[in-house]
């Protein structure tokens, strides 16, 4: 895609959410951390419900490591891969207190040596968290960036290189939450919205559908 074409496409993104947010709910950097490990393979809404009730109960790295394993479980049963995310927030909220007197680290590299922390996720906490002009490349991003022809690859890391290389600075920072809300409410994954989308006119997608 030319450069012209992209940034007609990002202009029309930026006028209908010129301030987009992530749609998780929390107060502080850990609080986010957390949701976004918790995000995986489930919806916002449903992490949202869990987090509201276990951070009323555990606000921080001590507190939800004192609650352990087990008690963890209860609250956040009703998520996907529940088990394996308690485990992770568990050990990630001990190497938390132990390593960095329960502070987030603020480069990629170190968050993704906490467990349950990948480069998604990294990506998406430095972005919200520390204003780091990170893209953090979930189904949504990668679905919309390969049909808009914006970004095009096999996996998630092709498709943030090239969003890295080819979105120009003044759009980096919010870059991933529009494409996550085109991709969310309009350019939904079976069978994508095409007559109610602002930036149809510069898509590449084949398989537009208008009905």
């Amino acid at each position: 895609m030319n450069k012209k074409k992209l940034i007609k496409i990002f202009d029309i993104l930026k006028k209908e959410t010129p301030e987009p947010v992530t749609e998780l709910i929390y107060k502080t950097e850990f609080q986010l951390l957390i949701a976004v490990i918790l995000s995986a393979q489930a919806t916002d809404k449903s992490v949202n419900a869990t987090t509201k009730k276990l951070f009323k109960v555990a606000p921080d790295a001590k507190s939800i490591h004192s609650l352990g394993e087990r008690k963890l479980k209860g609250y956040i049963k009703t998520i996907g891969l529940y088990n394996a995310k308690a485990k992770n927030v568990i050990a990630t909220c001990k190497i938390l207190i132990e390593d960095y007197d329960s502070k987030i680290p603020q480069t990629r590299e170190r968050l993704q040596q906490l467990p349950g922390v990948g480069r998604k996720t990294a990506n998406v906490v430095l972005n919200n968290a520390f204003g780091q002009p990170t893209i953090g490349v979930d189904t949504h991003v990668f679905r919309v960036s390969n049909r808009l022809g914006i970004a095009t690859g096999s996996n998630v890391l092709q498709v943030e290189k090239k969003l890295e290389e080819n979105i120009p600075k003044k759009y980096k920072m919010h870059a991933h939450h529009w494409l996550i809300i085109l991709g969310r409410y309009t350019c939904i994954a079976r069978k994508p919205i095409c007559k109610n989308c602002k930036i149809e006119k510069f898509c590449d997608y084949k398989d537009k559908v208008y009905n």
